[in-house]
């Protein structure tokens, strides 16, 4: 594309330099563009004129930026409305517990913590439960009658049976075939949703206990 020269430019008060400059937009607008075109014409040299070629590719180059710009405009303005309707269905999840992966599980003051897991096959399914510091307080076993889901409930209690302080802990379960091959199995959680935000890759999930998650990682709304 042929460049136009800084005196043209300046002269339409177009040009670079000073502090008007830096208040002018910094993209040419079509008036702009034309008005340049216009001006180059005029101050070309009459013994070699713009080639026709050139003066088409000029066109060409600025229909072509001129539509990625209206497409970006039209894609931010999609991204825009579909955030906020993101929000809004994410809104309507404040208040409900949903099941999601998680390797710790929130312990209400009253109640159990619940969850599940997807066994492999029938057999035994060993559940381990730690504290802050990674010490076990807990472990209890569930059968697993079939391949597929399996619930677990914590009733809150340590190995003597008292009642433990309401708060975070680790969960971590293990199943046991009955062939007897022994493998360990992710945890899915069931955790009230308090609130949400949005974050710069999507919404989040505030968890009672449990902090934040990806709306994404959701499998189940109860």
């Amino acid at each position: 594309m042929s460049t136009i020269s800084g005196d043209i430019a300046n002269s339409l008060g177009l040009g670079g330099g000073g502090q008007a400059a830096d208040k002018k937009d910094a993209a040419l607008g079509q008036a702009d563009f034309l008005r340049l075109m216009t001006e180059q014409l005029k101050h070309q040299d009459p013994l070699k004129p713009m080639e026709n070629s050139a003066f088409l590719g000029q066109l060409a180059q600025f229909s072509t930026v001129q539509g990625i710009q209206d497409l970006n405009s039209s894609v931010d303005g999609f991204a825009n409305a579909m955030a906020s309707d993101q929000l809004l269905r994410g809104a309507s999840l404040v208040g409900r517990d949903v099941v999601l992966p998680s390797a710790k599980l929130a312990l209400p003051s009253e109640g159990s913590a619940t969850g599940l897991v997807a066994a492999p096959s029938t057999g035994i399914v060993n559940f381990d439960v730690t504290d802050a510091n990674g010490q076990v307080v807990h472990q209890f076993s569930v059968p697993a009658t079939a391949a597929g889901e399996v619930a677990f409930a914590w009733d809150g209690t340590d190995a003597a049976g008292n009642r433990l302080p309401a708060g975070t802990y680790g969960i971590a379960a293990r199943h046991l075939a009955s062939s007897g091959e022994a493998s360990v199995l992710s945890t899915y959680v069931r955790a009230r949703v308090d609130s949400v935000s949005v974050g710069s890759d999507g919404l989040y999930l505030d968890l009672d206990g449990l902090g934040t998650a990806p709306i994404g990682y959701v499998l189940r709304v109860n």
